[in-house]
């Protein structure tokens, strides 16, 4: 780019509007200014400073990391033939008075901020260096190419003729061609009949893209190219729709071009993405309710709780129009909230507090939703882990609590149904539960019991087993009879002249 003859500005404000609005509310190359570069703090300026080597420097006073006072001490210090002009607030005259005890040319109150009035600052400023030939007033020099992009690519109203445009797209026809991989992008080469150039990259753009100037044979030859020259090991490409106007840039470059590339994200067996061979999307599904994941917890249908879960996220996954950041924060809001479930439902969960730090992490440098989604998996599955763990732990105690019931009372006239109600379990559940936690179901254990205690009365004394039957919780003597000899294969009169004639 040709600046011989311009003064070189630099722009150091912590606040972008300001920053933009400078920048673009005057043709400032029309007055004889380039405006090479901007910077939101004064180490930052330092390092363009040495890149850019500007004339004059315009800087706010308050920033970060390096304040305007600083600042303006570095540059005399180190670029004494660099000229300073303070943009300050009211309240800011003491640092005001130390900047021009450090050498600054003028300063201009922000609220009061003119641009006609800065422009005449900067031409007076201007005329104090004596190695600059600025050609005041230079509305016959030359447009830049990266000044007319640069001014379209921010959307800002254009006053450029039609045959300055043309100087440099003398095409009909438009395509942008862009990758978050610089190195992908950069994978085109000449297209015949066609201007071809890599838009400029401020910092608040993410996405590195070629601008292509043609005729319709040349925007087909281009997406052809693309599609024949990507490689999978590389970033997804996409390849904007053809626009006839420079003045669509901004919008073709934000809602065409960052869109596609943030479709990548869902489409990842996609190597190039082009507006209009997309698939159908798929309608978002319906929001997720937190609240019943919270009550199938409560219940302990994890079963079931993860299972919807993982049906709602695919259906997220599928629908690729759905903002990443939305996508990661949901999946890791989802996390934050089981964890809390769990601790407060008393889980062992010291594991997953620990671990979903790394899981967040995982989740925001996750390149695609098929990698967050097995990322939540196997959130999942460590979360699985623990509640299983809690499980056996509160399935032994259980069964602990209900064999000691029966064992201290063996002797009343219990019933499955009877437990069941003391435990305020179901009594087909606690008859399934007891039979696959215990060697025995209820009733064979009831009975393991009683004729075990029946055993004991008929070897300590000469009890009528009659009586012994009712002691022991049988109210029926013959039932009594029948289960004993079930159990010990002896009658209990032949149970108690064996026990005595073995001299027991």
């Amino acid at each position: 780019m040709q600046t011989a003859g311009y003064c070189k500005v630099l722009i150091v404000d912590d606040e972008v509007l300001i920053r933009q609005g400078i920048k673009y509310f005057i043709d400032w190359e029309r007055e004889g200014f380039h405006i090479a570069g901007e910077a939101s703090n004064g180490q930052e300026a330092l390092e363009r400073i040495e890149e850019l080597r500007p004339h004059i420097v315009l800087t706010d006073i308050v920033m970060p990391i390096m304040d305007g006072e600083q600042l303006t001490k570095e540059i005399k210090s180190r670029y004494p033939d660099i000229e300073v002009i303070v943009l300050s607030s009211f309240g800011e005259f003491d640092y005001v008075r130390s900047t021009f005890q450090s050498g600054v040319a003028d300063y201009i109150l922000k609220p009061k901020l003119d641009m006609q009035h800065l422009l005449t600052v900067l031409k007076l400023t201007a005329k104090r260096i004596p190695a600059l030939q600025t050609g005041q007033g230079g509305g016959e020099r030359s447009l830049t190419m990266e000044r007319l992009l640069d001014s379209f690519m921010n959307g800002f109203e254009s006053s450029f003729r039609v045959e300055e445009v043309k100087q440099f797209f003398p095409h009909a026809h438009f395509r942008l061609v862009g990758s978050n991989d610089r190195g992908v992008a950069e994978r085109l080469t000449e297209l015949p009949q066609s201007v071809q150039v890599l838009l400029p990259q401020p910092q608040e753009r993410t996405a590195h893209a070629w601008l292509i100037n043609g005729n319709e044979t040349a925007m087909s030859a281009a997406l052809q190219m693309v599609k024949n020259r990507t490689s999978a090991n590389g970033g997804a490409v996409a390849v904007s729709p053809v626009f006839s106007r420079l003045e669509e840039l901004s919008s073709v470059y934000r809602d065409s071009l960052l869109k596609l590339l943030q479709y990548a994200f869902y489409l990842p067996e996609l190597d190039v993405l082009v507006f209009e061979e997309l698939p159908q999307p798929r309608p978002a599904p319906q929001p997720f309710l937190l609240n019943k994941l919270t009550e199938a917890f409560k219940w302990g249908q994890f079963n079931e709780a993860f299972g919807e879960l993982r049906d709602h996220v695919s259906a997220m996954a599928a629908c690729y129009t759905l903002d990443v950041f939305e996508f990661k924060s949901f999946l890791g809001n989802l996390i934050f909230n089981m964890t809390v479930l769990l601790s407060n439902m008393e889980y062992n969960s010291k594991s997953l507090e620990t671990s979903k730090y790394e899981y967040f992490k995982k989740i925001e440098q996750s390149r695609s939703a098929n990698e967050a989604l097995g990322i939540l998996d196997d959130f999942i599955a460590e979360a699985e882990h623990c509640i299983a763990s809690k499980a056996a732990d509160s399935s032994n105690e259980n069964i602990k609590k209900l064999l000691q019931y029966i064992q201290n009372h063996y002797a009343d006239p219990l019933t499955l149904t009877e437990v069941a109600k003391h435990f305020h379990f179901n009594p087909s559940y606690l008859s399934s539960y007891f039979s696959t936690h215990n060697e025995e179901g209820f009733v064979d254990y009831l009975h393991k019991v009683r004729i075990g205690k029946a055993e004991e009365l008929l070897q300590a004394g000469d009890a009528p087993i009659s009586e012994i039957s009712g002691l022991v919780g049988y109210s029926d003597h013959s039932y009594f009879c029948k289960v004993f000899k079930k159990n010990t294969g002896l009658s209990p009169s032949q149970y108690r002249r064996q026990y005595r004639s073995n001299g027991k």
